[in-house]
């Protein structure tokens, strides 16, 4: 019963979280400088043919009625029509989304197994050389901007020691997944912005198990070697997944930058260019999508999280 009414807390957040988010993006997007008719009627259009343009795609409405319209629109699964491409939102939305996954889906489980296998080694030992090592590469990992560490890839393994491509030109008629070589860079550039955060968190958790009253217990009774690990690790899950949820989260954002780079047609490389063409509905519905998917994985995460947590520990960090 408990688990239920914290599940409905949770889920009623999410949901009041978003509805916000959804009135933060559609107004964000009514002050950005200019709009479609400006792009679609041209610069040689008279006043008249902008005010028809304006009229015709409804934007002539006051904003809190459009906002209403397009709130009503998008929970019967209907986010409107690109102003630019006259494209479906959904079907656009639907196809970049996939190729986002090919390549945020590689970058989580290579940062997942550096992050995890690094940090637990640091954690087992805190203070020994490993752990200063990999403190000062995450601390300058986690101060580095995105941007900076794709381009420094881009420029070690395309122009240093050309073994890769510099960005993803799919093939007419093919998708991301069946281009491995393609995804490499970008996944690589994500997977190192998300991993100094994430393994530094890791490595904290695992050094407060470690200094923990039931593992020194373990050491002084000569547990070891596998036994050993396995006890620390089973104490660390917990923390480990929520690490990790916001890890992947954290993903989403840097996407944007990493695709655009690497000129990856995804989300992040289409938000950039709605953003430069003014086309609102692709705009919001690209936002609202981030922002629903970041929701749906820290509420995953809260989810595991709580399955591996202890009952008492469980009661006490969730009330």
């Amino acid at each position: 019963m408990r688990t239920a009414r914290w599940l409905t807390v949770r889920v009623a957040a999410h949901a009041a979280t978003l509805t916000v988010l959804s009135a933060v993006i559609f107004w964000a997007t009514e002050v950005l400088p200019g709009d479609a008719v400006g792009v679609l009627s041209g610069q040689d259009a008279t006043e008249a043919e902008r005010a028809s343009v304006r009229e015709a795609l409804g934007l002539d409405r006051p904003p809190l009625q459009r906002y209403g319209a397009w709130v009503v629109d998008a929970l019967h699964g209907d986010l409107g029509t690109s102003l630019i491409s006259g494209r479906d939102v959904g079907e656009i939305v639907g196809d970049r989304l996939g190729t986002s996954l090919a390549v945020l889906v590689p970058a989580a489980l290579l940062a997942l197994l550096l992050a995890g296998a690094l940090g637990t080694a640091a954690g087992l030992r805190p203070g020994g050389w490993l752990d200063r090592v990999l403190s000062g590469v995450t601390l300058g990992l986690v101060g580095t901007p995105d941007f900076l560490v794709a381009t420094a890839l881009l420029a070690a393994f395309t122009v240093g020691w050309p073994v890769l491509p510099a960005v993803a030109l799919v093939p007419a008629g093919q998708t991301l997944w069946q281009h491995p070589d393609l995804v490499v860079l970008p996944a690589l550039a994500l997977a190192l912005g998300a991993f100094g955060a994430t393994m530094r968190l890791l490595r904290a958790e695992v050094g407060q198990v470690v200094a923990s009253p039931y593992a020194e217990l373990a050491r002084l009774n000569g547990v070891r070697g596998a036994a050993y690990l396995r006890l620390v690790v089973t104490n660390a899950a917990a923390p480990a997944v929520h690490a990790f949820a916001l890890m992947t989260a954290g993903l989403l954002g840097g996407a944007i930058v990493v695709e655009t780079l690497f000129n990856v047609p995804g989300l992040g490389q289409e938000l950039t260019t709605a953003v430069a063409y003014r086309d609102v509905p692709l705009v919001q519905a690209l936002g609202l999508t981030l922002g629903a998917a970041t929701l749906a994985v820290l509420l995953v995460g809260d989810l595991v999280t709580r399955a591996l947590t202890p009952p008492s520990r469980s009661t006490r960090e969730h009330p």
